[in-house]
């Protein structure tokens, strides 16, 4: 049975038009994110995101770098939005991110970068750092949706949204893929100003959970449909990172699709602050992986080494 999105029948039936008009009228006193800045995005002003009435978009290709499930053959369809609403000092992203490089897109534009990345042969559409153009994103969709959009959308996000907001994605978005950074509110205080991360990103990916439930997969292997959590080692980090895995297993699903990274690198404003000025040991990776498997989850991300290739830009025969 080939697969249908959901959101297609939300526009067919004008639940989706709704949702958009719903989602907009919020950015006249933004509350879209847990830092509810309470600006008038619509007129221009911009909160702690630093983005106003447009989204800005950094770049747009298809990404061979992602999770297996998401990459296949054709790739995965990444629209990299600018600024972010969490805003971590060690972001390996942080020209984009804190630095806000990028381009303001209308609503068609955004729709048109969807369509064409479907066009290439991606499997999906990847929507990062969304948390804070959700909005955007709504209103570019129908007219995607006009022009033929259907591949799974994904929402990859840093796990800090609104409960509020997640709700006006239900059965709009297929594939939540949150980041789950940190356990303890001090981390989160430190390292984003955000000490309610934690009970935040709890809430998040359990109302993702909800609306999408456990990672479900097509005889390609391609995702489609369901929750997929990453969780980046930090230097130092096991003790947060055993919290996180048994959230995960004990309160989510044991069945949680889950990658465990390994590429932390000190980035951004990272070298100021000890222990995250240097890079992950091994060791601290090995002993991640074994507090995944001790916890119960089964499913973990693996890379495999074409994608690996590819991805560095080596296409073997």
């Amino acid at each position: 049975m080939s697969f249908f999105p959901a959101y297609r029948g939300l526009c067919a039936d004008g639940e989706l038009l709704r949702r958009k008009e719903a989602a907009l009228a919020l950015l006249s006193c933004c509350t879209l994110c847990p830092r509810r800045c309470r600006v008038n995005r619509l007129a221009g002003e911009k909160g702690f995101c630093r983005t106003g009435r447009l989204a800005v978009v950094a770049a747009h290709h298809p990404h061979f770098g992602e999770e297996g499930v998401l990459v296949g053959q054709g790739g995965s369809g990444t629209i990299f939005f600018s600024n972010c609403n969490l805003g971590c000092v060690f972001c390996q992203n942080y020209a984009i991110s804190h630095l806000g490089e990028g381009e303001e897109v209308a609503a068609a534009e955004l729709a048109a970068m969807m369509v064409g990345l479907e066009q290439q042969g991606c499997h999906n559409i990847n929507l990062v750092t969304p948390s804070h153009v959700v909005p955007q994103i709504l209103e570019a969709l129908p007219l995607a949706i006009e022009a033929g959009l259907s591949v799974p959308l994904v929402y990859n996000s840093s796990g800090y949204d609104s409960v509020e907001t997640l709700r006006l994605l239900d059965g709009i978005i297929d594939i939540y893929m949150p980041d789950f950074k940190f356990w303890q509110s001090g981390s989160g205080r430190r390292y984003a100003k955000a000490a309610d991360y934690p009970e935040t990103a709890r809430q998040a990916i359990l109302a993702m959970h909800g609306q999408v439930g456990d990672l479900t997969m097509n005889n390609e292997g391609l995702a489609e449909h369901g929750l997929l959590v990453r969780h980046l080692v930090m230097p130092e980090g096991l003790a947060e990172t055993r919290e996180i895995l048994g959230f995960l297993s004990r309160q989510v699903s044991p069945h949680t699709y889950v990658n465990i990274m390994d590429q932390y690198r000190p980035c951004g404003q990272a070298m100021h602050l000890p222990p995250l000025d240097r890079m992950l040991l091994p060791e601290e990776y090995r002993q991640a992986q074994e507090l995944a498997r001790a916890v119960g989850l089964t499913r973990l991300d693996r890379r495999d080494f074409v994608t690996m290739l590819r991805y560095l830009g080596i296409f073997p025969d």
